[in-house]
């Protein structure tokens, strides 16, 4: 993925997670290693491996519409794993630590040299965002960045480039939203 490091004219450069952060496969191939272990487990069978790769296959053939029910079926698995595996997605601790792209630390770098802010504003369930965030390998920009939830503002009925302004002191025309 190529990240294109923005102009340096706004104040207020807000970015997404997934993809733009950090490689999203990166989080999803462990949530697949985890639930194959899950599941192993919990059937007390040696199919950890075959569902991890069933997942990561289809993944990358980029067939995920369903990929959790075709696991289901592919090995016989209970429609209960359902619950278990959103729950595990939202809120599993993650054996590696996601790694920010290098693109985005230079940018980091570049735009606080130029005196630019911060911050994350990321959409989607915002206790899954919260938990890529907190296995993110931030080599220290996370005591540098707000993070702000699209749902959670949307939810108050908060417009998010209004109210991140306003936080900011800015006019909303000055932040540049990179996703």
């Amino acid at each position: 993925m190529k990240i294109v490091i923005p102009k340096k004219d706004k104040q207020l450069y807000l970015f997404e997670v997934d993809d733009i952060l950090y490689a999203k496969r990166d989080y999803l191939l462990q949530i697949y290693y985890l639930f194959g272990q899950f599941v192993e487990f919990t059937e007390s069978k040696p199919i950890a491996a075959a569902i991890t790769e069933f997942m990561k296959e289809r993944f990358e053939a980029r067939n995920i519409d369903g990929l959790l029910q075709a696991t289901q079926i592919e090995f016989g698995l209970s429609q209960d794993y359902s619950e278990n595996f959103k729950r595990l997605e939202a809120n599993a601790h993650l054996p590696l630590k996601l790694l920010l792209f290098e693109e985005i630390q230079d940018s980091f770098k570049a735009l606080t040299d130029a005196g630019k802010h911060l911050a994350i504003l990321t959409a989607g369930n915002p206790v899954l965002q919260l938990n890529k965030l907190k296995h993110m390998d931030w080599s220290g920009w996370d005591q540098k960045i707000k993070i702000y939830f699209t749902d959670e503002l949307v939810f108050r009925n908060l417009d998010p480039f209004s109210y991140i302004a306003d936080e900011y002191g800015i006019d909303p025309n000055d932040i540049e939203y990179i996703r």
